[in-house]
């Protein structure tokens, strides 16, 4: 059976899909994550999100931003980028289109969050809407704490299990004077050594990253304030201060690394060095995040995730290896919690099954996974 494909442009038109739609729903995005996690099972529609797009509300002076969930980050950045701010974020696939809320959906980040944090970090305020056609906002345009669910960072890595989100607020940044990056030519294990005292400096460091046989660290600030800092951590690490066409090119090499990649790793920075180490494979290590890709053949795949574990980390395949092999490592400690979220937001398993196959033997999905 053919599924009914749902494009909503606004918040209305997403309560009107939700709430008159029976039976399963997956969301979508740009499709630029479609590889990452459990393979999507048969649904009985399918709800396309890059139509809501635009920004709603824009307040440089409180340095916030409103944008509906569709709208590509990197369509955003250009418009914010005329007014001297940024959203701080940075992940590969950004630049391939995809968008604010598939960003968030699948918890990417890039190498600015060693400073600024993921997307978790960075929105204040979302509109969500429920597998029941239920509209709830959380936060708002002041960066302040939240009482009671904070929507916006449940849905964080939920890879549309638990809404819709269509509207999100995002703290922004002032794009910097000058940004310069310091490389070094080693192996992990001396990155990770360098990485070490750097981060207990005083330098501030805005990105802390090691990819085929270079560790790169990136500075950010005023002009002489960064160039300053770029020549004191050149010679601390006794590396190079990069031409900006040199360091262009030496953060497209980690980009790619970073979006070819089969397997995405999170554990304690201390540990991500020997956890890669004994992955094999290419590699890419963001040594002050903890968050590091492995490239490994498909039959390799199971065998990281064992490693991850066993290091108390977690992994997740951003290239889906055949089955057997899962897409997930081991279940979390809270997979309790995740099942009680499910039962309190999506109690009739509507949203996207079978995105966290292996973690949930098809009970969190609603239905066994086998596609």
């Amino acid at each position: 059976m053919t599924a009914t494909m749902l494009a909503p442009t606004d918040l209305r038109e997403a309560h009107e899909a939700m709430a008159s739609t029976v039976g399963t729903v997956r969301i979508q995005g740009a499709g630029t994550a479609d590889t990452w996690a459990g393979a999507p099972l048969p649904t009985d529609a399918v709800l396309d999100t890059t139509r809501m797009r635009g920004v709603l509300t824009y307040n440089p002076a409180d340095m916030t931003v409103a944008v509906r969930a569709g709208t590509p980050l990197r369509e955003l950045q250009a418009e914010l980028a005329a007014g001297g701010q940024r959203v701080a974020f940075d992940p590969a696939r950004v630049m391939r289109g995809a968008t604010v809320g598939g960003l968030i959906a699948t918890a990417d980040s890039g190498p600015l969050a060693l400073a600024y944090g993921s997307m978790r970090d960075l929105v204040i305020g979302a509109t969500v809407v429920l597998a029941d056609g239920t509209v709830a906002r959380t936060g708002g345009h002041v960066i302040k704490n939240v009482a009671g669910y904070d929507l916006a960072k449940l849905l964080h890595g939920s890879y549309g299990n638990f809404g819709l989100l269509t509207d999100v607020v995002l703290r922004l940044h002032p794009i910097p004077e000058r940004t310069l990056t310091v490389r070094l030519d080693c192996a992990l294990d001396t990155a990770a050594e360098r990485a070490a005292t750097v981060l207990a400096g005083a330098l501030e460091p805005v990105c802390l990253e090691w990819a085929d046989g270079m560790l790169l660290v990136r500075v950010e600030g005023t002009r002489e304030g960064a160039e300053a800092r770029a020549e004191e951590l050149a010679r601390s690490l006794a590396g190079t201060v990069l031409e900006e066409d040199d360091a262009e090119s030496a953060w497209a090499r980690h980009a790619e690394l970073v979006d070819d990649a089969s397997v995405r790793i999170g554990c304690r920075p201390s540990r991500l060095p020997g956890v890669l180490a004994n992955c094999g494979g290419t590699a890419t290590a963001g040594l002050g995040t903890g968050i590091g890709t492995v490239t490994v053949p498909d039959s390799g795949v199971g065998e990281v995730h064992e490693i991850v574990s066993a290091a108390g980390g977690t992994s997740v395949t951003r290239r889906r290896p055949p089955r057997p092999t899962p897409s997930w490592g081991g279940r979390p400690s809270a997979i309790s919690v995740l099942r009680a979220l499910k039962d309190k937001l999506d109690p009739d398993r509507r949203l996207s099954p079978g995105r966290f196959e292996s973690w949930f033997d098809g009970e969190f999905d609603g239905r066994e996974a086998t596609s």
